[in-house]
């Protein structure tokens, strides 16, 4: 999972869980999302990397640049 590129499709911020779409398994899953920097807010649509995940359903994901 770590390294992973999804795409969030609920926002992610401070006191929020925000959810993310990754592929996996041959198909699209759903996975609840908070920012690795405690202080982001990521917008619907960005496209994320996890950083950090915790099974089953957990992932910590910071913004994808390049």
């Amino acid at each position: 999972m770590i390294g992973r590129q999804g795409r969030v499709t609920g926002r992610i911020g401070p006191g929020l869980v925000g959810e993310v779409m990754i592929p996996i398994r041959g198909g699209v899953e759903a996975f609840y999302a908070h920012p690795v920097d405690p202080r982001d807010e990521i917008t619907v649509g960005s496209i994320v990397v996890v950083v950090e995940y915790h099974p089953p359903r957990t992932v910590y994901v910071a913004p994808a640049f390049g």
